[in-house]
């Protein structure tokens, strides 16, 4: 018998993964969760989920830019327009990384459907998903946004689930 400290048979690599937000201030807000689960936790990836809405520059993309984090590989997935796509279009990355455990950082309000989609379409590909929730006040906007997008969810998690057996099988 060998002596000395444990060495798990099994390390999960673990991401963090920031579905944007349709406004910069709550993007940023994210961003500083995301930042704060990254200094708790060993993250092997962060990745920004989300499109641009005007053809500009993506939530994504703003959301990279905003990053003070430790140092740690960062993804941007810039095509995402909905939460059923942002788990979707993230996957592959996620196991084509050899992920097995995401962190999603989402909107409290948010937290229902990202649940719903992430939690499906990740487990489907083995990969374990955990939520984070940053803080920020609830608008009327955001509360209308979340019952309409709500009504939605089974047509595009059909959807997504399509899409992704078309990449990664």
């Amino acid at each position: 018998m060998v002596n000395g400290p444990r060495v798990p048979w099994l390390v999960l690599r673990t991401a963090i993964v920031v579905p944007g937000h349709h406004t910069q201030r709550r993007s940023v807000a994210l961003v500083r969760e995301a930042e704060r689960v990254a200094t708790e936790r060993r993250v092997d990836l962060v990745v920004f989920t989300g499109w641009a809405r005007d053809g500009g520059v993506t939530e994504a993309e703003q959301m990279c830019s905003e990053w003070e984090g430790p140092e740690v590989e960062l993804l941007v997935e810039p095509t995402a327009s909905v939460t059923a796509e942002n788990a979707a279009r993230t996957l592959p990355l996620l196991v084509e990384r050899g992920i097995r455990r995401a962190i999603v950082v989402c909107a409290p309000l948010h937290l229902y459907r990202a649940r719903y989609f992430f939690t499906r379409l990740y487990g489907a590909y083995g990969v374990a998903t955990e939520f984070r929730v940053a803080q920020m006040p609830a608008s009327v906007g955001a509360v209308l946004w979340e019952v309409a997008a709500a009504t939605a969810c089974r047509r595009q998690l059909r959807h997504a689930r399509s899409e992704l057996t078309q990449v990664v099988g």
